[in-house]
């Protein structure tokens, strides 16, 4: 009863700020002789795993950390272009319009930003070079992880050093694109460093340090859409006679007219990553690590115009036409802007490993936006040069803190329970806070560096508290049953608004998950597993979607206070079967969302409810009342199978169906397929060795076609602004001149298709990559 009871006080005893982070119980590796094709996780985790190594890595074009993902199963990842921010994952039955169902760990400590929309998972805090490996798994059907686990669940793991180590890569890229018959070439360049040692102490330190300068392919185009008559909104009043205009149809098949890359639409960034490790023996049988992060960026983003006036000057704004048809472009469309941004992200676990019988853990992790200042012009080029209004948005002091506690029970044969279970016992309290603060500058002031007057503001602060327990049981031979309970409370509070003056205050608000999660597998054989897996999941509403109203001269957002927490009950069927070589997974899927968030952004007023007009685009955030998904996903990997040195991978997912099936609110959107989930994904890899020296490699990624649009009415998804079909071939040589010296060759898009994922893709990008080991 005492070693029940310790953990259980420890826990009440530690006042922390949690929300999932991982612990020992979760990402213990299983290690599996002469089978690197297995995951990392354990074997005994609900639902399916997929895991990638640091040796496979190097079998694809690998530039920032994000990219292990590229080949993933039934993934996409939403990565614009190389340095892109915002690399957003989804996944089996949720779009990159979800981005909360998505967590993703690094060495235990949680990434995941889940504040605001345009917040993807910090992999800046990931160096490329100390990557051990990355693990997956999918859906709500573990206890030991919070609501978001609803859709993927990533685990990044760093290397450890066992010995002195020390290796750089440097990296060259260029792609080019011409969208629109724009043909341009965009690219930058990397330097990663990676140095760790091991004392004889056994205390180990790890250092890493990456810089990256990138330009990106314009994101974001000024457009204006005609009726369905093809009648553009009727312009009044001299106008300046231009080339230029290029028209085409957008995803609804309307006609359109575009005019350039507008919106601070070609960024060039400049980051820089510092990552400290270290950890050591407290004593015998407690072990203490520790990780400090730093990234900071300096990003400056321009536009081009297409437009060009009868003495072939560049046309910014004003009224235009080319004879056919006129047009008003307001000064702000072509404005540029700049970010400043610093980062910090600090982490400490301690654990016990005192082998079979009770263990216990702690994690506290502090994530902290020091710096965040985003500037933009009200004017374009080139009068933005010459200073003058503006706004400048501040997220300083925005972050999260987190912490958990954790007891796990590993069986000894013949203790407690004849040794045939497995438990884990924890509690964790979470603690998120977002400010964003938007100052307006005047045209007597200078927006590239005055502070301004304050005239918007969002913010708020939610926490989740939450107990769960799992049981891994040895029901009898070969059959485990696992059941686990999560008990979540969600609170949140200090929510304001400030808008055209007036400030408004929301009232606290609490909500309640339970969480119940089930799981049986059978092993007929050694090399074949059954697993029928049973789990719900709670998503509660992020700060920014509950609080977010701020207005620009081009776009609005409306949030909603009262939304509700998306639940989601999952079921997932799979059988495993292990070859000597190979190994095959098929999973079957059913996911049924209860008051699902949608976060969607929309050139149609009328789709966000609301009156106000004017602006080119609308955001706003609505509970859809019902989603359902159904699907079956292959996976497939073999090594040596036909001839020695060969590795290969292959995944194939096909969604039955992913609608709505209810929503009073808007019944409109019943029976329609549910945003960027397309209904086929694919993938394949093959790497091939055939001594010390050469390595070739080629993948495929394969994405379906898919909705954009709320209603199913984008018939054009292959256009800027649809979610268009994706088949890109990938390309790799490397050779070794010796054990210290690598360098490679790479493309990706090797066909240069152009695809969209509301923005462009990249287009055809060629690599070069020199790497040095000791």
């Amino acid at each position: 009863m005492k070693t029940l009871l310790l953990p259980a006080l420890v826990s009440l005893a530690c006042q922390a700020l949690a929300q999932g982070v991982a612990t020992e119980a979760q990402f213990t590796p299983v290690i599996v002789a002469g089978q690197s094709i297995r995951s990392g996780l354990p074997a005994t985790l609900a639902g399916s795993t997929v895991g990638t190594s640091a040796l496979q890595l190097r079998a694809q074009n690998l530039v920032n950390p994000e990219d292990a993902l590229a080949y993933a199963p039934n993934t996409t990842l939403r990565k614009r272009y190389i340095g892109d921010r915002n690399a957003l994952i989804a996944g089996r039955s949720f779009g990159t319009l979800q981005p909360s169902r998505g967590l993703v760990y690094l060495d235990g400590y949680l990434i995941s930003n889940f504040l605001g929309r345009f917040d993807a998972p910090r992999w800046n805090m990931i160096s490329p070079e100390a990557l051990e490996r990355v693990d997956m798994f999918f859906g709500p059907y573990s206890a030991l992880f919070p609501g978001n686990s609803i859709g993927t669940t990533v685990a990044v793991t760093q290397r450890v050093p066992k010995r002195l180590e020390v290796s750089g890569r440097l990296t060259a890229f260029s792609q080019t694109l011409a969208p629109y018959g724009q043909r341009d070439r965009f690219g930058g360049g990397q330097a990663s460093l990676h140095a760790g040692t091991r004392l004889d102490s056994g205390m180990w330190i790890v250092g890493d340090f990456n810089h990256q300068s990138s330009t990106s392919q314009p994101m974001q185009y000024h457009t204006v859409v005609a009726n369905a008559a093809g009648v553009f909104p009727t312009v009044t009043g001299p106008a300046t006679r231009v080339t230029g205009i290029v028209y085409d149809r957008d995803p609804k098949g309307l006609r359109r007219a575009a005019f350039g890359a507008n919106a601070g639409a070609i960024e060039h960034a400049v980051q820089d990553t510092l990552n400290l490790r270290a950890g050591l023996d407290l004593t015998p049988t407690l072990v203490a690590s520790g990780m400090a992060s730093w990234w900071q960026v300096d990003a400056q983003a321009r536009n081009e115009t297409w437009l060009r006036d009868a003495s072939g000057q560049a046309v910014w704004s004003g009224l235009v036409t080319d004879g056919a048809n006129r047009f008003d472009i307001p000064l702000a469309s072509f404005a540029p802007a700049t970010r400043q941004e610093t980062h910090q992200q600090l982490g400490a676990t301690f654990k016990t490993r005192h082998g079979p019988g009770w263990n216990q853990s702690l994690v506290l992790s502090d994530y902290r936006i020091l710096k965040d200042a985003a500037r933009q012009a009200s004017r374009p080029d080139p009068l933005a040069s010459l200073g003058g209004a503006g706004t400048l948005t501040r997220r300083d002091g925005t972050g999260w803190n987190t912490a958990e506690v954790q007891a796990s029970y590993t069986p000894v044969p013949g203790d407690w329970g004849d040794g045939r279970h497995a438990l884990a016992l924890g509690l964790h309290h979470n603690s998120y806070r977002l400010e964003n603060r938007v100052n307006s500058m005047t045209a007597a002031e200078d927006w590239r560096g005055a502070e301004g007057t304050p005239s918007q503001f969002f913010g708020g602060r939610t926490e989740v508290m939450a107990l769960y327990a799992q049981d891994v049981w040895d029901i009898a031979e070969d059959w485990k049953l696992t059941l686990g309970w999560r008990q979540e409370r969600f609170k949140a509070f200090d929510g304001r608004q400030l808008g055209s003056g007036v400030t408004v205050n929301y009232d606290s608000r609490v909500l309640n998950g339970r969480s119940p999660k089930a799981a049986l597998s059978w092993s007929p054989s050694d090399a074949l597993l059954l697993k029928a897996s049973l789990g719900r999941g709670v998503r509660f509403p992020n700060v920014e979607e509950l609080y977010n109203g701020t207005v620009s001269a081009t776009s609005q957002t409306l949030s909603d206070p009262t939304l509700k927490a998306e639940t989601s009950d999952a079921l997932e069927l799979s059988a495993e079967q292990d070859w000597e070589r190979q190994r095959l997974r098929l999973s079957l899927y059913w996911d049924d969302v209860r008051h699902a968030i949608l976060r969607q952004s929309t050139p149609d007023a009328a789709v966000c409810k609301t009156t106000v007009t004017g602006a080119q685009t609308y955001t706003c955030v609505q509970n859809v009342e019902r989603v359902k998904t159904q699907g079956v996903e292959l996976v497939w990997s073999a090594e040596d199978l036909w001839v020695k040195g060969l590795h290969l991978s292959a995944s194939a997912a096909y969604t039955f169906r992913s609608e709505v099936t209810a929503n009073a609110k808007d019944p409109a959107m019943v029976g329609k397929w549910w945003l960027r989930v397309p209904r086929t994904r694919a993938t394949l890899q093959a790497s091939y060795r055939p001594d010390a020296r050469w390595l070739y490699c080629v993948g495929w990624r394969h994405q379906g076609r898919a909705y954009a649009d709320t209603y199913n009415l984008d018939i054009k998804p292959g256009v800027y602004g649809g979610v268009s079909r994706l088949n890109q071939l990938d390309v790799r040589g490397a050779y070794k001149f010796n054990r210290q010296i690598e360098l490679a060759l790479g493309i990706n898009n090797l066909t240069g298709q152009q695809a969209y994922q509301s923005h462009p893709f990249p287009g055809r990008t060629a690599f070069v990559e020199l790497r040095l080991e000791r």
